[in-house]
Order: C-alpha cells, then structure tokens, then sequence
C-alpha cells in the first residue's frame, strides 16, 4: 500500500515511517522544511513538501495514495490563542483529507487522546472529549470516523497522554523539560492523578495496524502502561536530574494545567483482543530511566 503520512517525521511519525516500510509499505511524507524532506528520504520515504496549512498539497497527498494517516499537530501549547490556532489549522487540513477520500474506501487513520472516564480507566467505546482546551480536536476527529457513511474506511488511533521514546516525549516529555529549565521536578495536585501511556514504537505498531484492519467508523486504544502516577513520574525525572521533586501550581503548565491535574487512566482490553496487538517495548517508568542530567 502506498500510505500518505503527515507528521512522518517527528517522534510517533519517524516510527510509524519505519513500522510501514518494514511491513512492505511504501510512504509518502509530508514535509514541511528542507530539513524535514532530507530527513523522509533518509528514512526511505517520499518526501512531499507542504504543510497542514497547504490544503491543496493535503489533496494532492492524499490523492495519489492507498491509504491516509495523519499524525502532524502544531503542539504550541504556549497559550490558549496558540492552542486554538492549532487546533483549527488540523480541524481543516482533516476536512480537506477527508474530502479527498471520500466514495473511495481507503482507510483514513486519524489521532486523538484517550478519554476521560471519572472514576475509572476509560474505554474504547467512551467518547473522546469535545470540550475544554483540546475540546476541537476531539469534534475534528469524531467529523472524520462520521466519514465513515461517505465511503472513508475512517477510523481513530486514540494516543495517551505520553507517548514516548528514550525518555522524551509527550506530557511526561513535559514535565521533564520543565524540570530542566526551573530546577524542580514539579507535579500538579496531590500527584495521584495517574497518566496512560506507550512507547512509540508500539504505538506504531497499533497504528499500521488500524491502516490494514480496522473497520470504518472504529476507535482504538494505543494504551500499554493503563496509569502511572504523575507523582511516580516526578520522582524518576527528579532522581534523574538530581533536583528537588514537589507539588507545583496547575498554572505552570499554561493552558494544560487542567488536563494535567486530571486522573485519567485508560484500558486497551478490546485493542488487545480485536487487533491482535500487544505492546513489547518498555514502559514509561522503565523508559525514563534513560533521563540524562
């Protein structure tokens, strides 16, 4: 299958790049830097220059593929202005892929977070969030899986909070940056509140997965570790930059400060059993023990 890919440089996208050229795939990426294309083609990909911004690139990608996955986001969670527009570049560049696959059946794999489920681990039939901060990409993405009745093979990879690799990335990539710029290794709350999370080779895995098998319409959980404590989390980036570990204002992390404060656990159970994946690289806790001071 020739796969369009957006975001098939970053950290979720280099591996899902690799998990599809290493199952017999072939890749066009999207690239929107110089720097980026060397990078797709250092990989073994096509690059295709553009960015979410370029819809008629979008078009043209998605045009001249078997199948779409798109996993670029701007990621300016600077301020609440930023994170809006952010959310509004994706919520068009998935309307204008979309638009290009419909009547044609080629899977169209999207991304979102996983759920929040008050007072358990939440599940692949709970819905995504469509309020609060990231409230837009959760309406974005359930407007891609209503494809699924214009003839769009549509379907979510939900993604947890941490997604991560060598001990960077995702919220708990955060946190440790964070760490590093102010001396403290802080957490939000009581630190209780516990976070899922995957590695990103795994979560390739799941992804490539959902391009070849999963029906139109289908929500999924990339979910290995179901929640580990963000105090537990603290603790390790702490220990491994030697600085001090204590509780911090939810303010700290701008307009995530409530997210973050969030218990929010996450099951993969029916991921497991209807997609045959299950997850083999380390854990959160495991992984950041890589941390370098």
């Amino acid at each position: 299958m020739r796969v369009f890919v957006t975001g098939g440089t970053g950290l979720i996208g280099s591996a899902v790049v690799a998990e599809l050229l290493g199952s017999g795939h072939t890749v066009l990426a999207l690239a929107r830097s110089e720097a980026s294309a060397r990078v797709a083609e250092a990989a073994g990909a096509e690059p295709l220059r553009g960015g979410l911004a370029d819809l008629d690139v979008l078009r043209a990608g998605a045009a001249q593929s078997d199948g779409v996955i798109h996993l670029a986001f701007a990621n300016d969670f600077s301020s609440p202005e930023a994170l809006a527009r952010a959310v509004a570049e994706e919520t068009a560049a998935l309307a204008a892929l979309g638009e290009e696959l419909v009547g044609s059946d080629r899977p169209f794999v999207t991304v979102s977070g996983t759920p929040n489920a008050p007072g358990r681990a939440s599940t692949e039939a709970d819905p995504v969030w469509t309020e609060g901060p990231v409230g837009g990409r959760g309406r974005a993405v359930t407007a891609v899986l209503e494809l699924a009745s214009r003839g769009v093979r549509s379907t979510a990879v939900r993604l947890p909070r941490t997604v991560h690799n060598e001990g960077t990335g995702g919220f708990a990539g955060l946190l440790t940056d964070i760490a590093r710029r102010s001396g403290v290794s802080g957490y939000p709350g009581d630190g209780t509140q516990r976070w899922p999370a995957v590695h990103a080779r795994d979560a390739a895995v799941l992804i490539r997965l959902a391009l070849e098998q999963a029906p139109a319409g289908s929500s999924w959980h990339a979910v290995a570790d179901e929640g580990d404590t963000v105090r537990a989390i603290a603790e390790v980036i702490g220990r491994r930059l030697g600085v001090p570990v204590q509780p911090v204002p939810s303010e700290t992390y701008g307009p995530l400060g409530p997210i973050f404060e969030t218990d929010q656990p996450s099951s993969s159970v029916h991921t497991r059993q209807a997609l045959g994946w299950e997850p083999k690289h380390p854990s959160l806790l495991e992984d950041l023990e890589s941390i370098q001071a």
